[in-house]
Formats: C-alpha cells, sequence, structure tokens
C-alpha cells in the first residue's frame, strides 16, 4: 500500500466555487454595515472575487479590453441613467412611489428605481436578497468595466486625458441625435478607448439606443469613464447605501405577506376560498392563451396551426390579438391582479366553473361547480423571493374568526432555465432541486415526465437541477463540474429549491396543505452558458421559446383537468 501524501492542487472549480462563497459573505457583510465604496478598500473582496471567478455572462471582465455583450446585460437590468450616478441609494417601498420622482423601471427587470438629483439613484428592494445580490454583481461589473476607460484614457496623475477622450466628450456634449458622419468618428475614438474595433462597436451600437437617446451607447461610455477618473485623480470614490429601513425590513415576508393576502381577499370575495385550488407560477399569458386564444382568434376561413397563433401573439406589434384574447378571458371567469405590495408579481385567477369546455381545447368532466378548479398564476417570482411568496400564499386564511385552509391540489412551476446538456428551447424535467453552495437538496414526484412532453418538437432532458445564488455568477468550469458529477445535473435556474422549501414545509411540518399535493415542475432553456454565443447576454430566446412553453402549459393544464 503506497502512503505516498497526494498533492492536492484545487481545481479551477473548486476556486470558482469558493469565489461565490466570499463574494456571497461580503455582499451580507456589507448590507450589515450599511454602505461601501465599490472602487474601494470596502469592495476590493467583492472585485477580486468576481475576477477570479470571470462569469461567462460577463465575457471579457478580466480582459484589457471593454466587454460590450455584458455591458449590455447588466444596462438593460439597471435603471437608465445609472452610469451617471456617483451615489447608488438601495431602499425598501419607502413612498417614492407617491412623490414628484419619476419611476425608471429597467426593461429586463422589474424594479422600481428614481433619480433623486444629478449624482443619485435610489433602487426599490422588494424582492428580497437576491434582489440585492443581482444588483450589486451588476454595480461591481460596470465599475471594473469604468476603470478600464480610465486606465486607457489617463496619460497622468493630474487627470491628462489622451486625445480621443476630448472627442467623446463633445460629442456626448453635444445632446442631441448625431449625423452618421459624426456617429462614425464617435464610433472610431470609442473604439480606440476601449480596445474594441469600430465594427465591434457599430454591430452593438443601436441596440443601446432608446428613443429619447439614440446615442446612449457613447453616454454609457463617457459617463462611466468620467467618474472613473475622478475617482482615480481626486478620490471621489462611488458609494452604494443601504437604506436603515430596507436592512430593518429584509427577510421579514413584508411584501409577500401583503401580496398573499390580497389574492385570498379576492378568493373570498368571489366565493372561491373553499373550491380545489392548483397553483401555477409562470407568465401571465401562456395559460390564459392555452385556454382561450384558439377560441378567439382561430377562423374557419384562415385555419392555422395554434403554435402559429401563439407565435403571433409574442410579438410585440400584436396588441390587439392580445386584446381579443385577454377580453374573452375576462367574459370567461379570468380575475387580474395587478400587484400593488411591491413583489412586482401579478396575478390571474381562473374559476374553470365559469369557462365554457365547449368551446375551449381541453376536457373536463367534472360537473359538480362547487368541485371545479380555480387556479392562480403567479408571474415569475426572484430567488429567493419564490421562498417569500410561496411560504405565505400556502398558509391559512382567518375569515371572520374562522381558520380556512386552502384545498390546493397541486402546484406548478413552469420557467425559463439555463441548459448543460441541451441547446435553447429544449425542455428540462427536475426530479430534484440542489441549492448550490450547500448540499441542501429536494428530491420530490414530480407530476410531469419525459413521456409528457414528446410531441413538443424539441430535446427533452430529465434530472437534477442546480438552484444557483445568482444566474450572473457562472463560469464554465463550476457548471462542467455540475454536468459532469454523479449529482446528474441537467440544468441550473434561481428559483426552485426556494419553492420547494415552502410547498415541503407547508405539506409535511406545518399541515397547511394537503400532504399529498401534486407538485409540476419544467423548463424550457433559455440559454446554454457552456456554449459560446449562447448565455443570455447572447440575447432573448425570441420565437424558439413559444413551442416548449405552450407544450409544457398544455400538459399542465390537462394534467390538472384530469386528475
Amino acid at each position: 500500500m503506497n502512503n505516498t501524501k497526494k498533492i492536492h492542487k484545487r481545481t479551477r472549480a473548486q476556486q470558482s466555487s469558493n469565489a461565490i462563497e466570499r463574494m456571497y459573505v461580503t455582499m451580507r457583510h456589507l448590507f450589515n454595515r450599511g454602505f461601501y465604496k465599490p472602487m474601494g478598500v470596502s469592495g476590493e473582496t467583492l472585485r477580486e472575487a468576481l475576477l477570479l471567478l470571470r462569469p461567462e455572462i460577463y465575457g471579457s471582465i478580466a480582459d484589457e479590453k471593454a466587454e460590450l455583450e455584458g455591458l449590455l446585460y447588466v444596462v438593460d437590468r439597471l435603471p437608465q441613467g445609472i452610469e451617471e450616478c456617483s451615489f447608488i441609494n438601495l431602499t425598501s417601498d419607502e413612498g417614492y412611489g407617491d412623490s414628484h420622482f419619476k419611476v425608471i423601471i429597467p426593461p429586463k427587470r422589474r424594479r422600481n428605481c428614481y433619480r433623486i438629483d444629478d449624482e443619485q439613484m435610489n433602487i426599490e428592494i422588494t424582492r428580497g436578497r437576491s434582489e440585492i445580490y443581482d444588483i450589486l454583481t451588476h454595480l461591481t461589473f460596470l465599475f471594473v468595466e469604468s476603470h478600464k476607460i480610465s486606465k486607457r484614457v489617463l496619460i497622468d496623475d493630474d487627470g491628462t486625458t489622451i486625445r480621443d477622450w476630448g472627442k467623446l466628450e463633445s460629442a456626448v456634449k453635444k445632446n442631441k441625435k448625431l449625423t452618421q458622419k459624426e456617429r462614425e468618428i464617435a464610433i472610431t475614438h470609442t473604439a480606440h478607448i476601449l480596445g474594441r474595433t469600430f465594427n465591434e462597436i457599430s454591430q452593438t451600437y443601436a441596440d443601446f439606443a432608446t428613443e429619447t437617446q439614440p446615442e446612449r451607447f457613447l453616454n454609457i461610455v463617457y459617463w462611466l469613464g468620467k467618474l472613473a477618473i475622478e475617482e482615480t485623480v481626486n478620490n471621489n470614490k462611488r458609494t452604494v447605501t443601504f437604506s436603515p429601513v430596507l436592512r430593518e425590513r429584509l427577510g421579514h415576508h413584508i411584501h409577500g405577506e401583503v401580496w398573499a393576502d390580497n389574492i385570498k381577499s379576492i378568493l373570498n370575495k368571489n366565493d372561491l376560498l373553499r373550491r380545489p385550488i392548483h397553483i401555477i407560477s409562470a407568465n401571465m399569458h401562456s395559460v390564459m392563451n392555452s385556454l382561450f386564444a384558439d377560441t378567439t382568434l382561430k377562423t374557419s376561413k384562415a385555419p392555422k396551426d395554434i403554435y402559429e397563433i401563439f407565435e403571433s401573439l409574442s410579438q410585440p406589434d400584436n396588441d390587439a390579438m392580445r386584446n381579443k384574447v385577454e377580453t374573452m378571458a375576462f367574459k370567461n371567469g379570468m380575475t387580474y391582479i395587478k400587484d400593488t405590495s411591491g413583489t412586482n408579481i401579478n396575478v390571474q385567477i381562473f374559476d374553470t366553473a365559469q369557462i365554457d369546455f365547449s368551446k375551449v381545447a381541453f376536457e373536463y368532466s367534472q360537473d359538480n361547480a362547487e368541485d371545479k378548479a380555480v387556479i392562480i398564476v403567479m408571474d415569475y417570482a426572484f430567488g429567493e423571493q419564490a421562498y417569500e411568496t410561496m411560504d405565505e400564499l400556502l398558509k391559512p386564511v382567518s375569515v371572520k374568526g374562522e381558520k380556512i385552509h386552502l384545498d390546493v391540489k397541486s402546484i406548478s412551476i413552469m420557467g425559463k432555465a439555463g441548459i448543460l446538456q441541451g441547446g435553447k428551447g429544449d425542455v428540462m424535467i427536475p426530479s430534484a432541486h440542489i441549492f448550490e453552495g450547500t448540499a441542501d437538496n429536494y428530491p420530490f414526484k414530480n407530476e410531469l415526465s419525459k413521456a409528457d412532453m414528446v410531441d413538443c418538437g424539441v430535446d427533452v432532458y430529465e434530472g437534477s437541477m442546480i438552484t444557483v445564488l445568482g444566474t450572473s455568477l457562472q463560469n464554465k468550469e463550476i457548471l462542467k463540474f455540475f454536468k459532469k458529477s454523479t449529482w446528474n445535473v441537467i440544468g441550473l435556474e434561481m428559483e426552485g429549491a426556494h419553492y420547494q422549501k415552502a410547498i415541503q414545509a407547508a405539506s409535511r411540518v406545518r399541515g397547511s396543505i394537503n400532504e399529498d399535493v401534486k407538485v409540476r415542475y419544467a423548463y424550457y432553456a433559455s440559454d446554454n452558458p457552456l456554449e459560446t454565443g449562447s448565455t443570455l447576454a447572447s440575447g432573448g430566446l425570441g420565437s424558439t421559446g413559444v413551442k416548449p412553453t405552450y407544450v409544457i402549459t398544455k400538459k399542465i393544464l390537462q394534467q390538472i383537468f384530469n386528475q
């Protein structure tokens, strides 16, 4: 027997896992502290961990050249104008909605933000810790990129800059739409500043533009560089603060409780509280369209494949079609609850007793109105918020002193996820959720199976799924470890373990709902983070996600109507 000690060198996956752990410990510490300076000593650990991790979604963050796709991904999820602000304040819902401040909502992440003055941006945190981690990670990326710009344009410690910087500044200060000639001159100078080619910037330039700010790309680069130069030359550090109210409220389910109580009060008002209830976490269109689009839009003159109709409904310019389906849904027992709690999770309630099943594409043989299903569709939660909202929704409700337990028959979760063994648009059927960074695992009997999805026209994978701490904190090495390890991981998402934790607590520990509640999980792949050019930063699914979305929705509804 050989007793020679094996010298163990840490693999890149182990280093990455350690970096993620350090980032989360650091972020919690900074939150408890109340403020920090991202490019100062207090933010150093966060920067070092992110640069060591080099997440796939942030592309070339560790290189000298600027990262363009990662930058677009981040600015789409942060409020417009944040690059101009030296002070970023994370708050709870503290009444800014009733003020004169105009709400700013990022296009790819529903959160309320307010520009307080030229220097300060307030971001409302109502979705829990995951949202804070998400924002701090994006800000760290943004500030690292800004210092790449300052390093390339500063000539000396006194703040003297290269000629290109002056040209970019004059283009931005024109504060108007540039001619093609002016724009191409500005792009030439900006390309040198960013270490990118003229062609690379020209290709991505329009993606940053908005109706009110067609030259937004130049504005972002200029202000990121300007504030980084001020940090370097004058030591005017940008600061992130956490409001005392946010620090006091976080983790107490304040928004989730208000959200769930509102749903239950509407169920009670409509005499639906004692009916069989089926909860679906999905988007706000797939269940409604699956039930009513066929009847509303399909005509005998121009028969269309139902998936063509669904694809048409997903197009941004087809508001009239969507309004027709919505009107039909309201006439057939749908109630829409626009969120006012701050969770940013809207809800639809479908009373199936009011649906004429002879006119929809589903069969439902239940004749007794009192036994007909009530379907609650909740929009996507975000990370840990999934536990908060589901935990509160499954609690019993008190009506005139009587404690009523909801008769929850099934809970179905349909969402987008990153896939490790297939491609965009493929389907994943999980058999367990594993919580990243821990040995916590949540195995369950999934009512959906691979056999249910044979007609979805894409590949289907079954196995475990990782619930990650943040989609922007993964790199290829750690993902390859997930894929090749004995955990048999097929994909990654952010809510599964949190949902299952709430479901198991309510059904098996608290006794709030039936122990035999049926659960269904299915995800369609929004990206493959192991494939270059297929990460989330490379753009959305487009029409690729339409078919898997509706195939999954159809199977969920068929099981609800036939269980």
